[in-house]
């Protein structure tokens, strides 16, 4: 553009100047015009109709009166004229509550608080016990059972594990029932927000037994961690079946995955130890043992310890946490305690 305005300055024509600078003459001519005559600000008239101040107040302050407050500009409008008032347009009254930074949801709102973060700890057997239930497919497409199974947090220990073809909150109960008679009561159930969960007869049943109850978040899976690890250990073994033929086929499978996993499987949660060892006070003896092998094997070829150290792998842990509270949390709950 500089250089058509140079061209044209110096007294070449306007068609030699745009052929020379491939700019179009109107655009050219288009532009020299506005800046002839300089930047103009546009004055927006003011509508005729428009609401004076007063008006626009009265119309605020009807919305925002005790009888309409909760109520959209539409419905105000509608009982205003069936009582032969008229006040401005619908337009009109969003026009103000917009003025007004009001243009919201005028409804008066639920106010949900905060789910609080179940967070427990088990520093034995016996003391929290995690329940839940997991769909296992039947021999046909869209056939499921539910195995329903409660592990104590602390050892891994499967206290029960049954399989019924349907979910129930009778069935939990029976099931709560036969193992609190085996394995005694405990201080805290766990489960996640299903139906059975959170059903009346087992929250009865806690209760009459003096069990705290105790329950996840809405949708966070993280808060009944134990229960959802054991259901992808189980899912993801190798002699997990694709399908199951029959009720007793899935009963079968779990009683002798259950019965390995208590007794054989070496858990690296509790120190490679087996649940059944832990839950039952047996570790310490085995811990014996491993210290005892591990001391021979030293004096036998030093050259393959680096230390005498035992692994930490090996390590039973001195308690097991659902949410265990952060440094910061912990530091908070000492300073408030002294």
């Amino acid at each position: 553009m500089l250089a058509y305005r140079a061209l044209t300055e110096a007294g070449v024509t306007t068609r030699d100047a745009a052929d020379l600078t491939g700019v179009s003459r109107a655009t050219a001519g288009r532009i020299t015009s506005n800046t002839s005559r300089g930047p103009q600000q546009r004055v927006e008239p003011v509508p005729a109709n428009r609401l004076s101040a007063a008006e626009r107040d009265e119309v605020l302050g009807v919305l925002n009166s005790a009888e309409f407050v909760d109520r959209t500009p539409v419905q105000v409008y509608a009982v205003l004229l069936d009582r032969g008032r008229y006040l401005c347009s619908v337009s009109s009254m969003y026009r103000v509550l917009a003025a007004n930074a009001q243009v919201m949801d005028r409804r008066r709102l639920a106010r949900h608080p905060a789910r609080v973060r179940p967070e427990l700890i088990a520093t034995g057997p016996g003391q929290v016990f995690s329940w839940d239930i997991t769909k296992l497919r039947g021999p046909n497409k869209g056939s499921y059972y539910d195995a329903y199974v409660m592990i104590d947090i602390y050892s891994r220990y499967i206290v029960g594990a049954c399989v019924h073809v349907t979910e129930s909150a009778a069935l939990a109960e029976e099931m709560m029932q036969t193992i609190f008679t085996i394995h005694g009561t405990p201080r805290v159930v766990h489960a996640d927000r299903g139906t059975s969960m959170t059903s009346k007869t087992v929250a009865a049943l806690l209760t009459d037994l003096g069990v705290v109850r105790s329950h996840s978040r809405p949708r966070v899976s993280n808060d009944n961690p134990f229960s959802e690890a054991w259901f992808k250990t189980l899912k993801y073994a190798p002699v997990f079946p694709d399908r199951f033929g029959s009720l007793q086929h899935a009963r079968s499978f779990l009683d002798e995955f259950v019965q390995f996993y208590n007794h054989e499987h070496h858990h690296g949660g509790i120190g490679l130890h087996t649940p059944a060892d832990v839950h039952y006070g047996l570790a310490a003896a085995t811990t014996r043992r491993r210290v005892q092998t591990l001391a021979t094997a030293r004096a036998a070829t030093p050259n393959r310890f680096s230390n005498r150290v035992d692994p930490k792998i090996l390590d039973l842990p001195d308690a097991a946490w659902i949410n265990p509270p952060t440094d910061q949390e912990q530091e908070t709950a000492e300073a408030e305690a002294a």
